[in-house]
């Protein structure tokens, strides 16, 4: 990436309301934004209706307003971007890098054994008889992909042999987290991806789509994912608890510790407008942990 202007951005889907996990990743996100004088964008990944809780999406935003995290433009709603990432499948389809599959999650898993998350590529040369098509997958080369993280250092991964070739639409005609990122990103003009590191294992595969689709690749920084203390990430899951506006400041101050940062003294008293620039003014991000999971207090 060679774009002189930073743009980041935040993409929280509507599962559930904002807990302290997906605020660390939004704080992280937003900091490095306007540390590096950039944009921050907000983008609803409302792609899988049967996840989505009702009014969640909603609950979102406010939550982000009433912490004084304010984003620059429209908010981007992926279930209004069909006909994108159907455009963007079409030009894979032409170019001969995608293929129909008819196999089960349960075929695989059970042909596959102790590598139940590479698919075998059974499709890949043509559906066997009697087979129809389920899901569109994408044929993966057989090279190395990698990356340099802002944080965690350096990330290479052989995706023919480490995950196989991954779906980009799904059975139940559902295009796929993967495809709807890398195009929503390009679309956005994304530089700068900061998120969990939760999501470190899909950054290669979504490498090999840029580069399939002629995208630029951003940089990227993953954060440190926070866990309750059974170990267990936050989510909804696994009972992680709303995010609560009534002491923005303090609840910011915490999230901002997680993240290793020091404020400036009287940073805990002033208003959210003043809290964000000093936290902007002292963003270090040679401060914030690297792989470290940080347990919910």
């Amino acid at each position: 990436m060679t774009d002189a202007i930073y743009r980041g951005r935040f993409a929280p889907s509507p599962t559930g309301p904002l807990h302290f996990g997906s605020l660390l990743a939004a704080v992280g996100s937003f900091l490095d934004a306007r540390a590096n004088g950039g944009e921050w964008l907000l983008r609803m990944e409302d792609l899988d209706p049967p996840r989505e809780a009702p009014g969640a999406a909603y609950e979102i935003l406010r939550t982000l307003e009433a912490l004084g995290l304010y984003w620059d433009g429209e908010v981007t709603y992926q279930s209004r971007r069909h006909e994108a990432y159907q455009a963007a499948l079409a030009q894979l389809e032409q170019a001969g890098a995608t293929y129909p599959c008819g196999c089960t999650r349960r075929e695989i898993q059970a042909n596959a054994g102790d590598t139940a998350q590479i698919y075998p590529g059974t499709c890949r040369n043509g559906l066997p008889a009697g087979r129809t098509a389920r899901s569109i997958r994408l044929r993966v080369p057989d090279i190395r992909f990698g990356f340099e993280d802002r944080l965690q250092g350096p990330c290479n991964e052989t995706l023919a042999t480490q995950s196989g070739d991954f779906i980009l639409r799904r059975a139940d005609g559902l295009f796929a987290y993967q495809l709807a990122v890398v195009v929503d990103d390009a679309a956005q003009g994304i530089t700068d991806i900061v998120r969990g590191a939760d999501l470190l294992a899909c950054t290669c595969q979504q490498i090999a789509l840029q580069q399939a689709l002629g995208y630029p690749t951003p940089h990227y920084l993953h954060l440190p994912v926070v866990v309750n203390t059974q170990g267990e990430k936050l989510s909804k899951q696994t009972g992680a608890r709303a995010v609560t506006v009534a002491h923005a400041v303090t609840t910011l101050a915490r999230v901002l510790e997680v993240l290793g940062q020091t404020l400036p003294p009287g940073a805990n008293d002033c208003n959210l407008d003043d809290f964000w620039k000093q936290a902007a003014a002292a963003w270090q991000l040679e401060h914030v942990p690297h792989t470290q999971t940080i347990a919910e207090r």
